[in-house]
Parts: structure tokens; C-alpha cells; sequence
């Protein structure tokens, strides 16, 4: 009991009908254009994330250090 050919033609013809092709070319791509916002916003945050634990890396040992050089002066 699956939705055959017939039926999703029917449902294409009835959206068409009532939103219009411009509608749906608008659409289509503004949902495009969305998507792609997402990838690169996920792909900056994956760099970014990345870069954060760089900086977060190298500010510990930068402390180490520190704590290892009052410990000379000591």
C-alpha cells in the first residue's frame, strides 16, 4: 500500500496549480542557497573549532613554561 507513480504526479500537478512554477523556482532556490549557507557555516565552525584548540594548546604551555621559569628564579 505504497504511494504509486499516479499519485505523486496528481500531488505535483495540484502544487503546481496552486503555487506556480516562479513560486517554486524561488523556492527551490532559496532552499539551495540555505543549504550551502549551512555547509560552509559547518565547515568554518570545524576550522574554527580546530583553530580554538590550537590557541588553547598553546596557551597552556606557554603557562607551563611560565610556571617552570618561576620555578628557576625560586
Amino acid at each position: 500500500m505504497g504511494i504509486s507513480i499516479w499519485q505523486l504526479l496528481i500531488l505535483l500537478a495540484v502544487v503546481i496549480l496552486i503555487f506556480g512554477t516562479k513560486k517554486l523556482k524561488n523556492i527551490g532556490g532559496d532552499l539551495g542557497s540555505a543549504i550551502k549557507g549551512f555547509k560552509s557555516a559547518v565547515k568554518d565552525g570545524d576550522a574554527g573549532a580546530a583553530q580554538q584548540n590550537k590557541v588553547e594548546q598553546g596557551s597552556e604551555n606557554s603557562a607551563e613554561s611560565e610556571s617552570v621559569k618561576k620555578e628557576d628564579k625560586v
